[in-house]
């Protein structure tokens, strides 16, 4: 079997997932406000609740899949029991409901995700070829959902999301059953093993000090739908914005195998992070949506270079034993905590203020966590010297 076949697989269920995932996160919202007339607060919680679920679900299912030496039984596992709890979720109308099935919504679709890049970084490496060679067919299967749906949508009606979704997720579903595991660690996964991970004190202030830039990257995918809607934009539109974001995000992990290495890690997630703030601070004073559009090529520039040079950072911080359980405390901490504080922070500002605002505040977040993280390089770069 020649390499490319026996990557087939994994390539193939990237792009068939992650295109369920941009319903989530680029039209949940919108069918939230729109769809179910949830006000900013209530959209806040019920984002806010999916993190939530990630931050319990993702450690757990990375333990169980360290401990079991697979992650592909425990993905199939998870999507058989997500579609149909996406079919209830899609079809509830009172707030608590809503909120008790986003809950388990995202319980089992978050570890997916990262059970998917974890897998790939495993097999890159296995391979000796780029992560991002791998991950950018999940990028390629975000962007053709994101223009397919918002066309899908325009034509229809917000309240139809469902079937697409249900289309993705059975695919991803096929595909998953020919997924071939890395090969596990020799030594068993213990509590005591995992423990030593939060002993780790430069993978805790690693995490810590992402977390300012993360926070304002997640706000953003969980509000961009709606402060496009506020300049005037429509669900086609919002779709196209993804579009152009998630195309430039694939090229860059498409690239990385080109680019990356050539200086260190850090400085690559501190030059990202000073583009984070440029980013928002460009969306404080827009009130154009096709200037944000325009301006979405900067996705790539930031989420595409931090998370693929943050996921090899802490990928070399962490043991091979307990490395599936490390990637998804990074995803935890990059999607599921962070993920949390923005969806409450953002839907208040917006009730309070209005997008523009969200977006300045965000920049001054990014702005922080930059100036942490040049220090933070500083510090280890003297004592390495």
């Amino acid at each position: 079997m020649t390499q490319n076949e026996s990557l087939s697989p994994l390539k193939l269920f990237l792009f068939s997932f992650y295109a369920t995932h941009t319903i989530i996160l680029s039209y949940i919202p919108l069918y939230l406000q729109e769809g179910l007339k949830l006000s900013g607060t209530e959209i806040g919680w019920v984002l806010a609740i999916g993190p939530l679920a990630a931050l319990i679900s993702e450690p757990f299912w990375g333990y169980v899949s360290d401990k079991l030496k697979t992650v592909k039984r425990i993905v199939v596992l998870l999507l058989i029991i997500l579609l149909p709890v996406s079919m209830v979720f899609f079809n509830v109308y009172s707030l608590a409901l809503i909120l008790l099935f986003a809950f388990l919504l995202y319980f089992f679709s978050a570890p997916i995700t990262a059970f998917g890049d974890s897998l790939s970084q495993r097999r890159a490496d296995e391979l000796h070829i780029s992560f991002g060679s791998i991950r950018m067919w999940g990028s390629i299967g975000f962007a053709v959902s994101s223009l397919a749906v918002g066309q899908y949508l325009t034509w229809t009606n917000i309240e139809n999301i469902i079937w697409p979704y249900l289309l993705f997720g059975a695919f991803a579903l096929i595909v998953a059953f020919r997924l071939t595991d890395a090969e596990p660690a020799k030594e068993s996964v213990n509590l005591k093993s995992v423990k030593q991970l939060f002993k780790n004190g430069k993978l805790m202030t690693f995490l810590v000090l992402i977390m300012f830039i993360t926070i304002t990257h997640r706000t953003s995918d969980s509000y961009i739908g709606i402060y496009i809607a506020e300049l005037g934009g429509t669900e086609s539109l919002v779709g196209i914005s993804w579009f152009v974001g998630v195309i430039s995000e694939a090229a860059i992990f498409a690239t990385a195998g080109y680019w990356f290495r050539k200086y260190k890690t850090l400085f690559f997630i501190i030059a990202a992070g000073l583009l984070y703030t440029i980013r928002w601070f460009l969306f404080g004073i827009i009130h154009d949506p096709w200037i944000v559009i325009s301006l979405q090529f900067m996705h790539g520039l930031t989420f595409a270079v931090m998370y693929l040079t943050a996921f090899d950072y802490i990928t070399r911080l962490i043991p091979k034993v307990v490395q599936g359980t490390g990637h998804l405390m990074f995803h935890t901490v990059f999607f599921g905590v962070s993920g949390i504080i923005g969806s409450l922070m953002g839907g208040s500002i917006i009730d309070y203020y209005d997008a523009n605002m969200l977006y300045t505040i965000l920049g001054f977040l990014a702005l922080v966590g930059t100036v942490s993280l040049s220090i933070f390089h500083l510090v280890l770069e003297k004592r390495t010297a």
